[in-house]
């Protein structure tokens, strides 16, 4: 009996369900051992440009020179040419550390966003029969606003036939921002808005300036009390007693 060699056909199978398909393999894609933002200035070998103005590492002016003479000169002293004109014609370089320059920078931009503050509007009411003493309270309040570089919104609230006497809370508030000048200014006028009227006063130092002025004082106050505990360490003893007899 002849050997029978079956065939897809024979046994019903459609052929083209069962060739091999192409086996696609993965690559990750290759990366090169530094990575460049576009944001970032040309360094090194990434200024293409045939002549430069260079900057010396201490900021000497040395001019114009060849590309590769630039490029040399950092090679040299073992720092970065980093490209920081790119508009100027020629372009100005300067040899620098740029690794260093980088943290550098970073490092005052995140100093810089932990010192800025938001000015917050404050709100201080009042009613236009106001007594001396809430008035005084609601003053410090106010006072208190400004020093720390917030603006205060003024409020007076009317009440029945009170709208129709607007003039005498125009009053109350210029005297308000005339016992406030040592800390703000005024930014709006009193306006009317709705039943009430209303002024905004602004500070003399914004927030960030507070903020400053107040790491400044925290910093000094630290360096004092060490400076106290240094001079108690470093002073000689008191003199003893005399000896009894």
């Amino acid at each position: 009996m002849q050997n029978f060699q079956p065939t897809f056909a024979s046994c019903g199978v459609d052929e083209k369900r069962f060739r091999p398909r192409d086996i696609r393999v993965a690559v990750a894609p290759t990366r090169t051992t530094e990575e460049f933002r576009i944001s970032d200035p040309r360094t090194n070998d990434r200024i293409r440009v045939p002549e430069v103005r260079l900057v010396g590492p201490n900021g000497e002016q040395v001019g114009v020179v060849r590309i590769e003479a630039a490029l040399r000169l950092a090679q040299e002293a073992d720092l970065d040419l980093v490209e920081v004109a790119p508009n100027s014609k020629p372009p100005v370089v300067k040899i620098m550390d740029y690794g260093k320059f980088k943290y550098e920078t970073a490092q005052k931009a995140k100093e810089a966003r932990r010192n800025q503050a938001n000015t917050v509007l404050k709100e201080v009411r009042f009613r236009l029969k106001i007594e001396a003493h809430d008035y005084t309270t609601k003053l410090k309040r106010a006072e208190g606003f400004l020093q720390a570089g917030d603006k205060v919104k003024a409020m007076i609230l009317f009440r029945g036939r009170e709208q129709s006497r607007p003039e005498q809370g125009v009053r109350l508030l210029r005297k308000f921002a005339e016992d406030v000048a040592e800390f703000g200014t005024v930014e709006s006028n009193p306006t009317i808005d709705g039943r009430n009227m209303v002024m905004v006063v602004a500070p003399h130092k914004n927030k960030s300036e507070v903020k400053t002025e107040q790491n400044a004082q925290r910093a000094a106050n630290k360096e004092a009390a060490r400076q106290a505990r240094t001079s108690d360490e470093t002073a000689p003893d008191a003199p003893a007693t005399a000896a009894a007899e």
